[in-house]
């Protein structure tokens, strides 16, 4: 594999920056973070869809300390890791420990910096409670990781997030702060990835919701279909409305025939339609239709902006009519 980018590796420039200037203690832990545009040569038999890619965006991040915020700052990165997961659904994990495999030249560093790394590592995934599965050789040249595997919604495992720890590029860089008692130490170096691949990250939030995702994460949220076209400067009212608060809503003005609108939109799997003909306009309600078919009718249209919205800050999963009683 043949791993090529625009600039240059993330690291070293993280490490370019750090070293611009003196550094003091006091501005440790120091995180610098991007998004970067990273290839690498597949052949064209293993491409998979968002999956696996020849270009792809990875959020790096580095995170220089002191050998004693270390731990602390490696356990707070790993809540962090897991909590953004959980937050967008995925709750079933186990982690990794990739560690040094003994002889092979490629893994660089003193064999004291690994095992301290390495049972660093281990003694922060072991207090998450997860599973603990070894990699034995898996780790990168320059230090050991944790990675986090999680199962989508039929069971296969991904790699999401890794967490490494780095002795050695910081001695490779001369990288220098200022401790408080005036003299000159070496930081340590963690590596962390978010999502890892962005591109592969919602290949998998595509395959672990079948496409159908959580109302707040939806790219458009609400869909409004009038019964016939002389409704749809009332639900046009209605959606502007909803954008105002911030939600992603439009309105279907097509000529299609509301059924077919309906078709459309399910199979797009909008979470929400909002529906209204004439008993809805004259007493100031709208009817909600569901991804699964069912439908709640004559909601006030304070209520109804409110339960959406509501749902949104709520992270719900709405499919069906009782998500949104």
């Amino acid at each position: 594999m043949v791993r090529r980018r625009h600039v240059p590796p993330d690291g070293p420039r993280h490490n370019l920056i750090f070293r611009s200037r003196g550094r003091s203690y006091r501005e440790l832990p120091l995180r610098l973070s991007e998004f970067g545009s990273v290839y690498r040569y597949e052949k064209s038999g293993t491409l998979s869809g968002l999956t696996r890619v020849r270009g792809m965006t990875q959020d790096d991040t580095h995170i220089y300390v002191t050998a004693d915020q270390v731990k602390g700052e490696l356990t707070h990165s790993l809540d962090f890791v897991l909590q953004t997961l959980r937050d967008y659904g995925l709750n079933d994990f186990y982690l990794e420990l990739s560690t040094k495999e003994e002889g092979n030249p490629k893994f660089i560093g003193d064999d004291s910096l690994w095992v301290e790394a390495t049972e660093t590592l281990r003694e922060v995934a072991e207090a998450s409670g997860l599973e603990l599965v070894p990699d034995p050789g898996g780790a990168a040249f320059y230090g050991p990781k944790i990675s986090v595997q999680a199962r989508d919604a039929i069971g296969r495992t991904w790699q999401m997030s890794t967490i490494q720890l780095d002795f050695n590029q910081p001695e490779r860089f001369e990288l220098e702060y200022t401790g408080p008692d005036g003299e000159k130490h070496r930081p340590v170096m963690i590596h962390r990835a978010l999502f890892g691949s962005v591109e592969r990250f919602f290949a998998i939030l595509l395959e672990h919701y079948a496409g159908a995702f959580p109302v707040w994460l939806a790219p458009v949220q609400v869909v409004a279909v009038p019964v016939a076209a002389e409704y749809g400067d009332y639900l046009q009212g209605i959606v502007a409305d909803l954008k105002t608060k911030g939600v992603r809503a439009e309105a279907d003005h097509s000529d299609d025939r509301m059924q077919k609108k309906i078709r459309t939109h399910t199979t797009q799997k909008v979470p929400l339609m909002l529906i209204a003909g004439e008993q809805d306009r004259s007493n100031d309600t709208v009817s909600f239709r569901f991804r699964d078919g069912t439908q709640l009718n004559g909601i006030p249209v304070d209520e109804a902006v409110a339960r959406i919205t509501g749902a949104i800050s709520a992270r719900a999963l709405v499919n069906t009519a009782e998500d949104l009683a």
